[in-house]
């Protein structure tokens, strides 16, 4: 409606108009609550509508009303939170694009953490991956483009891409003595979100990459080609989510009684609970889950209710902590422009929410050899990070350290003991899981 408005003279009666469109369709069946309410209502839209005609006439370059009002609408979503943003017409075409098909990428999840862009986890076999990028990098530039105060959506609309087209991010990875420049190329992103190996011939290692649409049919068959395991180690180090019901019905195969998870928005009458069922349980064995600080969403949902529930024991790293629900909204039905928003939490069986907190292990293992990392070394408040980053930009020069990676193989079906040994959170889940099956069959 607004966007048909070219006049300068027009603005505040435009404004007007929507204003009572607005209040029209909020109007409560209750008079008296509309009374109480309209004052205030008014006065809210008038502050508005004078600060876009104070903008339009008076700010150093001309912009149209159009554009002054998707900025409004820009700045209004990303004050709601990190996760909620207005789709422009280009924003909204690219996202469906996405989520119908094949498209140019890098692998990478990103989030906002403690105000700064951060990669939440490569995911397996992708270029990120492949690259070297890890869980926790912070993502100083894109190319050229500095991500201080940039949108996560921004930020994603920079780094996809024609595949065989390059871009380099420039990362702060804690333990660097200066920022590191990465050159990767765009592919197809195709990911394999489930496969498993033996440890021992007959404990089963399942990992989960991300929780697509196959991820439970596909745990299923993994648990028909080894019916006689004796316990579980499942792995979801940096998995960065996916899909809900995936994530119910991975739980679903361990346990058989409890909520899963429940998700509750700002009307009560909108919670829904998941819970278990018993005839979807497929193994009652001992089981080990890992996490660390690339496992989110999805992820920290099958964890935290495996923990809850005391299921299994949770080893590895404090988990990201992404437990907010979003939605895409088109405008209208035609619209081509839309919003995506924010509108409930997942909490855990017990009533914890995981949102900012994440998932705190059973037992805490970091990577490598060494188990006397100091995981709160890097950690700096968010007031003060933002300075830290700027600072970090000036170390920025034309010969930047360049981080060189290595390929893992991922098809041997067997984890030797070499691998475990090189892998300090995995052996540590595999020595519990040890004393776990001992246990189990002494009962």
């Amino acid at each position: 409606m607004i966007q048909n408005i070219k006049k300068p003279l027009l603005i505040s009666g435009a404004v007007f108009l929507l204003f009572f469109a607005i209040f029209s369709f909020a109007k409560s069946p209750s008079n008296a609550e509309v009374e109480a309410g309209s004052q205030n209502r008014l006065d809210a839209l008038s502050k508005l509508t004078k600060v876009i005609a104070t903008v339009e006439k008076h700010y150093v370059d001309e912009l149209t009303l159009d554009q002054i009002v998707d900025k409004a609408l820009k700045g209004l979503m990303t004050e709601l939170d990190a996760h909620s943003a207005y789709m422009d017409m280009k924003t909204y075409s690219d996202m469906k694009v996405q989520m119908d098909g094949e498209f140019g990428g890098l692998g990478i999840t990103i989030g906002m953490k403690d105000g700064a862009l951060t990669v939440i986890s490569p995911l397996d076999g992708t270029p990120a991956d492949k690259a070297g990028i890890k869980s926790g990098d912070i993502v100083l530039k894109i190319d050229e483009k500095s991500t201080i105060n940039m949108t996560l959506d921004e930020s994603v609309e920079l780094m996809r891409g024609k595949p065989k087209t390059n871009v380099e991010l420039t990362i702060v990875r804690k333990g660097e003595m200066k920022p590191l420049v990465i050159k990767i190329q765009r592919d197809i992103i195709k990911v394999k979100s489930v496969y498993s190996k033996t440890i021992d011939q007959n404990i089963l290692y399942l990992r989960i990459a991300s929780f697509d649409k196959n991820v439970v049919e596909l745990l299923e068959a993994e648990f028909k080609k080894y019916p006689n395991h004796t316990g579980v180690v499942l792995d979801l180090r940096n998995n960065p989510g996916g899909l809900l019901d995936q994530a119910v019905g991975t739980v679903d195969l361990f346990v058989d009684k409890g909520i899963i998870v429940s998700q509750k928005g700002r009307d009560s009458k909108s919670e829904e609970k998941f819970n278990a069922t018993s005839s979807s349980t497929l193994t009652r064995k001992p089981l080990v889950v890992l996490v660390n600080g690339g496992s989110a969403s999805a992820s920290e949902i099958v964890s935290g209710a495996i923990q809850d529930l005391k299921r299994g024991v949770i080893v590895g790293e404090n988990s990201f902590g992404k437990g907010s629900v979003q939605v895409i909204l088109p405008l209208d039905d035609e619209s081509k422009e839309a919003i995506k928003l924010t509108i409930a939490k997942y909490y855990l069986p017990s009533g914890r929410t995981i949102q900012a907190t994440g998932i705190v292990p059973d037992i805490i293992s970091y990577p490598g050899k060494a188990v006397t990392q100091n995981e709160d070394a890097f950690r700096i408040k968010e007031s003060e990070l933002k300075k830290h980053l700027e600072s970090e930009l000036e170390k920025v020069d034309n010969k930047p350290q360049v981080q060189e990676v290595t390929d893992d193989d991922n098809n041997s079906p067997v984890i030797t003991t070499e691998q475990l040994f090189n892998d300090n959170q995995l052996k540590t889940a595999y020595d519990i899981l040890k004393v776990l099956i001992i246990t189990d069959k002494t009962k």
